[in-house]
């Protein structure tokens, strides 16, 4: 297994996905071949909430069997987010969500009795914000279905997890860009963006999104289009999964499953500095078809790798990394490069090259799966222009014990304009995800603050910090006053609400 953020370079064999020629069902996954409804001449009303429900009683009956409290079996379990650090928190009640309707008489209830609220698809919020304290979670994780059409788009339930999204794309010959960590929810990684691997060729998760059903403050489920609700599907894309409402399902559109080659370079110890400054420089000029990480070990001395995944054959991707190495100066200890299927090389990344997607899922969740729960604690940064000080940068990390994962941006990510949608950094060269296993919120802050001073306040909203300064301007730049505004718009009375909200309680 390998770090569920990180390409490590581990060595895995997998069958390669098979086509699905007809309808077939698949770990909980829909799959369809079935030709797309012709899209409504008209803008979809939105759909009234349920009446009546005030009570945690009524509420109880609206959702028989599915309203797990303290007392109930299987709440102990039901309550658990991914990240064990947050144990401690109990929320009132678990709504296991299995319809839209459902969804709809939760937020009614809580409107009606100022419950705090929160949509849970993975349960991965980096702050705990999926488990409200005393709250309501609304788990939409029984709403898990993959339906790929005929003209290539992708209806999906809101808890849909990416290994088994990843899996009924690979059986159609689809692919969807998105993240590594295979049992992070299709909603957060949506809603806050959707940083990944074929980002540089695909665009963000969020560039995809064709529509969303989504349920307001107000209990109405409504349609989030370029010509439904426009102002709501701007902010969908990339502004932060919690706010706005829950969505219920999602419409992508995908791009035909490509050929893959992943590859992971080790470099000596004392050659952070430069391989970092090298990276940049390389990456800068990269093809759209290259995705690259650099991660910087924060030891004494700090490590230093290279890896990612490339569209196209090692032949290709061979005289690219050969430049790297020129560039850094550094001879690689090791250097692994494979040819993959689209499905393989999910695999690989998630660390699950040993296991099929159906074992490649959560093991607490009763699904089948084998992957367990980890405690971390993390941030980010933005590298929002090149870095004129690598040496400054790779010092900030020594001694901490903190990865930091620097994620290339640029390519299609960077032909969107930044007020296109939500999501503020699309001219930014990386991203840098801030990750430390166990508990050292100390460590963290210093470097999250140093790399701050160095590479300017900017974050990415689906790494939520709580203790990030200035955490609105950070994570959303130019677009917050248009995202507050649609946020007053859409929960004036402020239903979702939380610390780094964009509603106003």
């Amino acid at each position: 297994m390998i770090n569920r953020r990180a390409f490590l370079g581990g060595v895995g064999v997998g069958a390669a996905a098979a086509l699905a020629a007809c309808t077939t069902t698949r770990h909980g996954s829909v799959i369809s071949s079935s030709p797309s409804p012709s899209p409504s001449p008209t803008t979809p009303s939105p759909s009234p909430s349920p009446t009546g429900v005030r009570t945690w009683s009524q509420l109880r009956a609206t959702l028989p069997g599915r309203l797990l409290q303290p007392a109930d079996p299987g709440y102990g379990t039901a309550r658990l987010a991914y990240n064990p650090r947050f144990d401690g928190t109990q929320p009132a009640a678990v709504a296991r969500c299995i319809r839209p309707a459902d969804v709809q008489a939760c937020v009614e209830f809580a409107a009606a009795t100022r419950t705090p609220i929160a949509a849970r698809s993975g349960g991965h919020s980096y702050a705990g914000y999926s488990t409200p304290a005393r709250g309501l979670v609304v788990d939409v994780g029984p709403m898990s279905t993959v339906d790929v059409r005929r003209d290539g788009t992708a209806v999906v339930g809101a808890g849909a997890r990416l290994m088994d999204i990843y899996a009924a794309l690979a059986a159609a010959g689809r692919c969807l860009p998105g993240g590594s960590c295979p049992t992070v929810g299709i909603a957060g990684l949506t809603l806050g963006g959707g940083i990944g691997l074929l980002a540089r060729k695909y665009g963000l998760t969020c560039d995809r999104l064709v529509s969303a059903q989504v349920i307001t403050a107000d209990g109405m489920l409504r349609t989030a289009s370029a010509t439904s609700e426009p102002d709501l599907y701007w902010a969908l894309r990339g502004g932060g999964g919690g706010n706005l409402g829950v969505v219920t399902s999602f419409t992508f559109s995908t791009a035909p499953a490509p050929a893959l080659t992943v590859f992971s370079l080790q470099f000596p110890a004392d050659s952070a500095a430069s391989v970092l400054g090298a990276w940049q420089d390389w990456m800068a000029g990269a093809p759209d078809e290259l995705f690259a990480n650099c991660i910087i070990h924060g030891g004494t001395p700090p490590g230093c790798q290279v890896g990612g995944c490339f569209v196209g054959s090692p032949s290709r991707l061979n005289p690219q990394l050969d430049d790297l190495v020129r560039r850094s100066g550094a001879t690689p200890t090791s250097r692994f490069v494979s040819a993959k299927s689209y499905l393989d090389a999910m695999r690989y990344s998630a660390g699950c090259s040993q296991l099929t997607p159906a074992q490649c899922r959560p093991g607490w969740t009763g699904s089948g799966g084998t992957l367990q729960r980890e405690s971390f604690v993390a941030s980010s940064r933005i590298v929002a222009a090149p870095m004129r000080h690598p040496d400054q940068v790779v010092a900030a990390i020594a001694g901490s014990g903190l990865d930091a994962i620097f994620d290339s941006l640029g390519g299609a990510v960077r032909r969107v304009g930044a007020a296109a949608t939500a999501f503020p950094h699309r001219t930014a060269l990386a991203s840098v995800q801030l990750y430390h296993e166990g508990s050292a919120p100390g460590s963290l802050a210093r470097v999250r603050d140093r790399l701050g001073a160095l590479l300017g306040n900017h974050g990415y909203v689906n790494y939520i910090d709580p203790s990030l300064a200035s955490w609105s301007n950070a994570y959303y730049g130019g677009n917050l006053p248009r995202l507050r505004t649609v946020a007053q718009h859409y929960d004036p009375d402020g239903v979702f609400a939380f610390a780094q909200g964009l509603a106003r309680a």
